[in-house]
């Protein structure tokens, strides 16, 4: 089995959290006996993050290492790069986390394991008018990314069909560290709130620029924010945001208990929402399999 990930470079959390995932499945079915009596191999290559790499990769596992299934990747561009290639060789082809809808409309070899942006974003939309009572809100969106268009939209549309305005909107690229020009012109249309639509690299950074502008309205994100590293760099200035995801720590049912105890035990660390996602994608891999 191939697995591709962001295990180094900007996204690495997410890569490094889902690729643990993944290898906890792993671990377990192989200490079961397997699949179908035969033991998973994981042959796992770094795309660094980097646009065009997936697809380089997701031809040399079909090609060379003659994989007979992929799990990948963690963000919707990067699968958007491999799901042709999959859909090509007939090779099915998970997604832990790619909430973009286009990802599984590429073909029916193309699978995913989490919720979509439709979902998301309207859930937000709701959280934010019903919960939060906002009734004006600034989008700023990384318009290099088909993960932050995505969401933005979807947000929009729901909350404003639910009486809601939007303030402005605006734009960044991603990679971008500076956000102060934006920030600046968002405080001028004093909204309620800020949408900040793409990956925790950049939220912690928007939100700590918002603050030295004095710009003290909460932050609402999505899954693309669920990581460590929103909090090691915002550190107080995140503190009363919101993001929504797929999967709690909190959650107390047993399934979920469960999980939290064995990934604890192999990794001493606690898993994210890409950790418990990496595990389903092989799990739900594997039994596929056993099915077919």
């Amino acid at each position: 089995v191939g697995e591709f990930a962001s295990l180094t470079g900007k996204e690495a959390a997410f890569g490094q959290s889902s690729h643990k995932g993944t290898l906890l499945a792993v671990e377990e079915i192989n200490a079961a006996g397997g699949v179908l009596g035969r033991k998973i191999q994981l042959i796992t290559e770094d795309n660094q993050s980097k646009a065009g790499e997936s697809a380089t990769i997701a031809k040399k596992l079909i090609s060379r290492d003659k994989v007979v299934a992929l799990i990948g990747e963690v963000a919707s561009m990067r699968s958007l790069e491999a799901a042709p290639i999959a859909q090509q060789f007939r090779i099915p082809m998970i997604s832990p986390s790619s909430t973009n809808p286009k990802v599984t409309e590429i073909g029916n070899y193309v699978f995913r394991v989490c919720f979509i942006d439709p979902f998301q974003g309207v859930v937000m939309a709701k959280f934010a008018r019903n919960s939060l009572k906002l009734k004006r809100v600034a989008v700023l969106t990384s318009v290099s990314s088909a993960y932050s268009v995505g969401l933005a939209k979807y947000f929009k549309e729901r909350f404003t069909q639910d009486g809601g305005a939007i303030a402005l909107e605006q734009r960044f690229t991603e990679g971008d560290k500076d956000f102060k020009a934006q920030l600046t012109a968002i405080k001028a249309s004093a909204p309620d709130a800020i949408v900040a639509s793409g990956y925790y690299t950049e939220a912690g950074l928007i939100a700590l620029q918002a603050r030295e502008l004095q710009l003290n309205v909460p932050l609402l994100g999505g899954d693309g924010w669920d990581s460590p590293s929103l909090v090691e760099v915002g550190g107080k200035a995140v503190e009363g945001c919101f993001f929504s995801n797929h999967f709690s720590t909190e959650d107390p049912a047993p399934v979920i208990q469960d999980f939290l105890k064995r990934y604890r035990d192999k990794f001493n660390e606690e898993p994210g929402a890409m950790s418990a996602l990496g595990y389903d994608s092989a799990m739900i891999l594997f039994d596929a399999m056993k099915r077919a």
